[in-house]
């Protein structure tokens, strides 16, 4: 463990996913599957449940059709992570905020205070060989891996868990990161380069010279790769730098088979190929970590010049859709190596969590010491333009003792403190996540700040302990919950808007500072999926209704209560969901919990 001054314990590393998936299986945390499985949907019913109760990791030895044997769920486990970290993500995170804290070093005790973290850092460099495992055997095109089909609405199979490498054309910097891959055919593959990644950065550059961009894509590789290719690194910092440091161990790097790069050289699979200037094809569509298809839309193509892999590879996916899945335990883990950063360059943040149920950017909670009046919305705009915390769309601020991993005791503090006509800040026309699809526009939307801190003189307001049963009101409501004081969540039959634009105006509900309307496929009694329904579902600028509006001179104030429109809509895609033969065929011969419906 990471001990303050006191250096870091060695622990063991994993080079290759092999291995640990070895080390699971002697822990018992491993689960074979000899029987043959269905690359069509029934991987996704297994893994699901598995991940819902944070099963063992999953490796299928056949799946139809393919010649290699299937891993997935890997990290679907905060054990799992410690046990491939050697330690807690908290853990790294302190390490560091430490090491930024001592550079530069003004001593021999800021030295000192580094001697621990010396090996970690000497291992950011990555090692160039001549081969490694990964260039040992090759094959001639992506027909005998198991890809996976995940949805029944998916446009086809998809490589869900690809590292995708690039280097920028002239600075010669590298990006890793996971970008789906839609299979178009077996030697061309669609490249799901989202808005504000480091791999489309490159591509970028690389179309604006004319030029294609050389690819190379490891599936299935050491832990430390995996979580440092989802890390939120800044631009132009090596995500196989980081993997270095986080393992304790050069990443090492080796001459690939059809590219002037060095490609990774102890994944299982490597890919090889390019990516053309001014190629685009219909991508998805894909049910994603939102829960919903994302839309069929245009991106670039990926075109496969080599494949080679490991002795005995093995392949990994991901299996990504309704949470929580295994994005949530890699989404978590790398918000604690990040939090202490974050906090050395904003000292006032005292601690932020995004929610996985939410799909982790649609909703932030920060917590804020005021060292002045409003400091916090002056973190919030700085947060909003900073990095990947820039793809966030709904920004709750609290105070500095309220623990923001807490979803009762955020909702609690914006039940007693926010007030929509001072401390509601609505930003519309910016970029968004290129999965929220709740603007209709790609890549656009709007975004909102809430601010739930206690503010000078004010008496806090009463907690809403029971509201009159809003069926008695409008018979479109079918269910509600008064949940954590703070929010009246109604399930609507008919078109949310005009429900929440009746209630908002009820005096019995003027005491509630949400009222927010939901589908029938949301489940109010849960709190991870009401979440879930509520802010993958709308659309901030549009979709969020106050009861009244006051203009003062170019200031449009709004009154409470704030009506939200979460219901879905025409021109959504649909949420995922399983086919009901998959769910009862699993059901039979698996058990366990669904977690398709």
């Amino acid at each position: 463990m990471a001990r303050r001054g006191a250096g870091v314990e060695r622990v063991r590393s994993f080079p290759s996913l092999g291995e640990f998936l070895s080390s699971l299986e002697a822990r018992g945390d491993l689960k074979r599957v000899a029987r043959e499985v269905d690359w069509a949907y029934e991987v996704t019913e297994i893994a699901a449940r598995e991940a819902r109760g944070e099963g063992p990791a999953l490796l299928f030895e056949r799946v139809r059709g393919a010649s290699f044997p299937l891993a997935v769920n890997v990290l679907a486990a905060r054990r799992r992570i410690e046990w491939a970290l050697g330690r807690t993500p908290a853990a790294v995170g302190a390490e560091l905020e430490e090491i930024l804290h001592a550079l530069p070093p003004r001593g021999f005790r800021d030295l000192w205070r580094l001697r621990g973290s010396a090996r970690r850092v000497l291992a950011m460099r990555p090692r160039q060989i001549a081969g490694g495992p990964a260039q040992r055997h090759a094959l001639t095109d992506l027909a005998r891996l198991p890809h996976l089909k995940l949805w029944p609405k998916d446009g086809g199979r998809f490589v869900t868990f690809g590292l995708v490498l690039t280097e920028h054309p002239v600075l010669r910097s590298r990006n890793l990161g996971i970008y789906r891959m839609h299979l178009y055919d077996d030697r061309t593959t669609g490249m799901h380069w989202q808005i504000g990644k480091g791999g489309g950065f490159h591509y970028h550059e690389s179309e604006k010279r004319g030029a294609p961009l050389e690819v190379a894509v490891a599936v299935g590789a050491d832990p430390a790769t995996l979580l440092a290719a989802v890390a939120p690194l800044p631009e132009g910092i090596d995500e196989l730098a980081f993997a270095g440091f986080l393992r304790g161990r050069p990443t090492r790097l080796a001459r690939g088979r059809a590219l002037a790069m060095p490609v990774p050289a102890d994944a299982e699979f490597v890919l090889e190929g390019v990516v053309p200037p001014g190629e685009r094809r219909d991508e998805g569509p894909f049910g994603d970590h939102f829960g919903h298809y994302s839309h069929a839309a245009p991106f670039p193509v990926f075109h496969l010049r080599a494949v080679s892999h490991r002795d005995r590879p093995i392949y990994q996916a991901s299996v990504v859709g309704k949470p929580p899945q295994e994005d949530k335990f890699m989404g978590e883990a790398v918000q604690e190596f990040f939090r202490g950063v974050l906090r050395v360059i904003h000292p006032e943040v005292r601690d932020l969590w995004a929610y996985f149920e939410a799909g982790f950017h649609n909703l932030l909670a920060v917590a804020v010491e005021n060292r002045f009046a409003k400091e916090a919305k002056k973190t919030a705009l700085g947060l909003m333009g900073l990095g990947q915390l820039s793809l966030t769309k709904v920004m709750v601020l609290v105070d500095q003792e309220v623990d923001p991993r807490d979803r009762a005791a955020v909702f609690t503090a914006l039940a007693r403190h926010f007030d929509p006509s001072e401390d509601l800040l609505l930003i519309p026309g910016v970029p968004l996540d290129t999965l929220d699809f709740t603007s209709m526009t790609m890549n656009l939307g709007s975004k909102m700040v809430i601010d739930a801190q206690r503010k000078p003189g004010e008496t806090p307001a009463e907690l809403v302990r029971r509201v009159p049963d809003p069926r008695s009101f409008d018979d479109a409501v079918l269910a509600h919950r008064l949940a954590w004081g703070s929010l009246l969540a109604v399930q609507v039959r008919a078109p949310g808007r005009a429900v929440l634009e009746r209630l908002i105006r009820r005096p019995e509900y003027a005491a509630v500072k949400l009222v927010v309307a939901v589908s029938e496929d949301v489940t109010l009694d849960d709190d991870e999926l009401l979440l879930w329904g509520i802010f993958t579902r709308f659309d901030c600028a549009r979709d969020v209704v106050p009861a009244a509006t006051e203009a003062r001179g170019a200031w449009l104030s709004c009154r409470g209560p704030l009506g939200i429109d979460a219901t879905w809509k025409q021109g959504y895609p649909e949420p995922v969901a399983n086919l009901p033969e998959v769910v009862a065929k699993v059901e039979r011969w698996w058990g366990g919990p669904t977690d398709s419906a």
